[in-house]
């Protein structure tokens, strides 16, 4: 696991590269990798790697990066893991190839590429992000794992393409300009994220899940996706029972297969069913305990109840040695700047806190690994508001009402109040004939974002919705599915956005935050084609949530574990964050309000004093301490302006 950054010149277009600036574009990514750093240049200056690396696996000098080929003619800097490295190496040796290192998974990406060309990638098993040159063929291959769980940015300005794990790596570069893409401004209001390919910043994107870029020697650019998820599916069959089994025997084997490391590895712990059955399974066979962590609060709030004691539990009947940390309001606070410095753009979930500080306290106990539970509530219909939106939508497509119907109750709707809740939001997309699910993290409805835009933005936007940034995949989805379904559109738009955008991008940049890696058992793609393959009325059956997996574990963890009701991964917000944030974090938005033509300052002050609004609050604090951060203040750390949000709001409430 690592930190990657390099840069091509385009078509002879730009000016020559330097090892300076090579440097610059490593020097933001040290947390990333703090057991060293190296760059290479290519003797004509037209393209250059760097690399800043976490050794997981081979920790001697022969897994530093950059590295090539012995002829110098394939180069790579890659991040993350290929978990069947030695499998593919044996393969290999069989052909004739010979390694220099004793077991480095870089060298195997080299020679599998030497050996089967950019195909290379059908044979890999695991979770990446690398950069690849072929100086023989003088094109630039970038590419991001099947899922998404590493991530690859990008920009092209002033005849260079420029790359990095980060986005502050590639604002590095002194040519990079900064500006907030309006666009994907829009769709962050919806999605608490921005929705590949764009990032918040204006010219930089990001590389899909599934994706490839290459860069020929003409300096044209093409994106090719190399991997779907629906395509992948492989249809199950069987009874509950044989399915429940096929799905035990793969995940022990996703499991079994990130246990590789020669660094120590341990588990997250919430004490819910995905993270016991991960410290359970990794359990198996080992002679010395596991690790495992866990992070709560220094007291039960309303919002939101300690898992602590269930952790406890869990850890206990696996053998663990377990650790755990105790968060407070005033940790939170502190952590704010550092939080908005490792997203790189807002990520707008305050689980990144608690992840952050987690992950420090997995890297205090000497493990530099961690498996965490991410997936499973997407492939086996986990959430309970999944099982509202798929049950709307079913009535929906069984027995449809006219349009008119649909909207006399989003009158109605309006009427109550209700007109900025996910209901009214649901109503309105089945009154236009769109599927009701748009993911299983959404902030604003369409209504409420346009109330808050500004008036600029208000006309810009004007008759336009974040479905335009679902169509495709929407599309892709109908076109490629075997049995298209309800469920199965729900499992794919998550895949394809909320989990490589959002819950993988905390866990990357929280992880990294703290030089810890974190791989995902639940999000192997064979793992993933095995789940998607079952058949809907098999994942629902009784209306039990995640009914498929449970009944998988029951016997590996407890069944007390599995029966208690689903308490997701939180913090509590309402408490901490939404009944009264510090005055020098609200003059941050007052500032942002003041300084950007986004928002309307009165809608903002609604949102902020009506207790119906309280929950969607965050989304507006994030992306402010994002704009301080990186657009206003972009040199140095961020300072939290001394000065109260109120006053300012209130008096423009008034006008």
């Amino acid at each position: 696991m690592c930190g990657i950054s390099g840069a091509l010149v385009l078509n002879g277009a730009g000016e020559p590269l330097s090892e300076s600036l090579l440097a610059a574009l490593n020097a933001p990514l040290g947390h990333r990798g703090p057991d060293g750093s190296g760059v290479w240049l290519a003797p004509d200056r037209r393209v250059g790697f760097a690399h800043r690396r976490l050794a997981i696996v081979d920790l001697s000098p022969a897994g530093a990066q950059p590295m090539s080929d012995t002829a110098g003619e394939i180069w790579v800097t890659y991040n993350g893991e290929i978990y069947n490295h030695a499998a593919l190496r044996r393969e290999l040796e069989a052909r004739g190839h010979r390694f220099r290192s004793h077991h480095c998974d870089t060298e195997v990406i080299i020679h599998a590429y030497r050996e089967w060309g950019i195909d290379c990638l059908a044979r890999f098993r695991g979770m990446f992000a690398f950069g690849l040159w072929d100086a023989r063929q003088k094109r630039l291959w970038l590419v991001r794992d099947r899922i998404g769980v590493k991530p690859l940015y990008y920009a092209v300005h002033r005849g260079r393409l420029v790359f990095a794990s980060e986005i502050k790596a590639i604002l590095a570069n002194p040519d990079q300009p900064r500006a907030i893409d309006e666009d994907a401004f829009f769709h962050y209001l919806s999605f608490l994220t921005t929705p590949a390919p764009t990032t918040l910043f204006k010219g930089v994107k990001k590389l899909p899940g599934g994706s490839m870029l290459l860069v020929e020697p003409g300096g044209r650019i093409e994106e090719r996706r190399y991997w779907d998820a629906i395509t992948a599916a492989k249809p199950v069959a069987g009874s509950d029972d044989s399915i429940a089994e096929q799905v035990l025997a793969e995940l022990r084997t996703s499991v079994r297969l990130r246990k590789v490391s020669d660094v120590p590895v341990g588990v997250f712990l919430s004490g819910g069913v995905d993270s016991s059955t991960n410290a359970a399974l990794f359990s198996e066979g080992e002679e010395r305990p596991v690790k495992t962590f866990t992070v709560g609060y220094d007291q039960d709030y309303g919002s939101y109840q300690n898992e602590l004691h269930h952790a406890r539990s869990a850890a206990e009947f696996v053998g663990a040695e377990h650790h755990e940390i105790k968060l407070s309001a005033q940790d939170f606070m502190d952590f704010l700047p550092r939080m908005a410095e490792l997203q790189d753009e807002p990520i707008a979930d305050p689980v990144c806190v608690p992840l952050y500080y987690v992950s420090k306290l997995a890297r205090e106990q000497g493990v530099i690994v961690a498996q965490v539970g991410e997936g499973a509530d997407e492939l086996f219909w986990g959430y309970p508001n999944w099982k509202r939106a798929w049950t709307l939508q079913r009535f929906n497509d069984r027995l449809p009402v006219p349009a008119s119907f649909k909207k006399l109750g989003l009158a109605a709707l309006r009427t109550a109040g209700k007109e900025h809740s996910l209901p009214y939001g649901w109503l309105d997309r089945a009154a236009r004939g769109l599927p009701i699910f748009w993911g299983g993290a959404e902030a604003f409805t369409e209504r409420t974002k346009m109330r808050l835009l500004s008036p600029r933005l208000r006309e810009r936007f004007a008759g336009r919705s974040s479905w335009e940034s679902l169509e495709p995949i929407h599309a892709r989805y109908r076109q490629n599915a075997e049995n298209p379904s309800t469920l199965g559109w729900m499992s794919y738009l998550d895949l394809n956005l909320r989990l490589p955008e959002l819950l993988l991008m905390r866990v990357d940049k929280m992880t990294m935050g703290t030089s810890v890696e974190a791989r995902v058992p639940f999000l192997d793609h064979e793992f993933v084609a095995l789940a998607l393959g079952i058949p809907e009325e098999v994942k629902t059956r009784g209306g039990v949530l995640k009914t498929v997996l449970k009944r998988a574990v029951r016997g590996v963890i407890p069944d007390s574990i599995i029966d208690r009701p689903k308490q997701g991964f939180g913090v509590p917000v309402h408490e901490w964050i939404l009944a009264g944030l510090p005055g020098e974090v609200m003059g941050v938005v007052e500032d942002f309000l003041s300084e950007t033509d986004l928002l309307d300052r009165t809608a903002v002050q609604w949102l902020f004093t009506d207790p119906r609004t309280a929950s969607l609050r965050w989304t507006i604090v994030n992306v402010a301490l994002w704009w301080e951060r990186f657009i206003r203040s972009p040199t140095a750390a961020m300072p939290l302006p001394d000065h109260a949000f109120t006053e300012p709001l209130e008096a423009a409430a008034a006008h």
